[in-house]
């Protein structure tokens, strides 16, 4: 019964990722969680999940050519040390699992706040993002490589500690840094980097015994066809009424999960 309910758990995410485009780890975890998975089990688990949910898509976007390798291999850069590192220190200076569960925790709300605030603030992020002149952009210009390399230090940190961020904050960085890019290949980038870090991350947490693999079955095994069906439908459903509604729980549960 367990086993069935996680398929179409895996199968509601996967709707919403498709209808949205938000990212599952801020839809998965929170849902793992609710159903009293400790949280390195939820997190690790989720982490893996992404990691092989969001292969496909990398394949697609290199062969439309709508992936910059140049700004991926920059990002990677920074998040998989960065990655390996974290894992390294939570095996090393942590007892067990349960010691640093709540380090896990306000990671995952403080990421869940960021990704709400990432999506209702997207308008804005645009806008810069459109914008060619002025100071503020002649200097990211300047350094944006350099800003890149350490935002995507950043990210390796935060989505090993969270499972949340690799989608939506890394795009939020490539719509800052570098508006040369279109939309498709902000999307095909962001996703040609979140796949190996969430499966560096995910490789890091089933060494420390973090993944539940019936449970990483099942999820699979609901959400793999309903992501595509999401997509299909999702041009014939109002995005701007969809998102917001879904920040908002976001942002609820961040900071359920943050202070509380």
């Amino acid at each position: 019964m367990d086993f069935l309910l996680y398929i179409l758990s895996g199968a509601a995410v996967g709707l919403a990722v498709g209808l949205t485009g938000v990212g599952g780890g801020s839809l998965m975890t929170p849902l793992l969680l609710l159903f009293g998975f400790p949280p390195h089990i939820a997190i690790g688990t989720d982490l893996l999940y992404a990691s092989i949910t969001k292969a496909g898509g990398v394949i697609s976007h290199h062969k439309q050519k709508t992936v910059d390798w140049k700004v991926t291999g920059t990002l990677a850069a920074g998040s998989l040390p960065v990655a390996a590192v974290t894992v390294w220190l939570l095996a090393n200076y942590f007892p067990s699992p349960e010691s640093y569960a709540g380090l896990l925790t306000h990671s995952l709300g403080g990421m869940l706040i960021l990704t709400a605030g990432v999506l209702l603030l997207k308008g804005r992020i645009r806008k810069i993002h459109d914008t060619r002149d002025g100071p503020v952009r002649q200097f990211l210009d300047k350094h944006k490589y350099r800003f890149t390399l350490i935002m995507g230090a950043l990210l390796g940190f935060c989505v090993t500690l969270s499972s949340v961020g690799a989608g939506a904050f890394g795009a939020a960085i490539l719509l800052t840094l570098f508006p040369a890019l279109s939309a498709i290949r902000i999307i095909g980038t962001d996703l040609a980097h979140a796949v190996p870090l969430t499966l560096i991350a995910g490789l890091g947490h089933m060494m420390l015994g973090n993944v539940d693999y019936q449970l990483l079955g099942a999820l699979l095994i609901g959400s793999l066809p309903a992501i595509y069906l999401g997509t299909k439908l999702s041009s014939r459903l109002p995005n701007s009424v969809l998102q917001p509604i879904l920040s908002s729980m976001l942002l609820g549960l961040g900071i359920k999960y943050a202070f509380f």
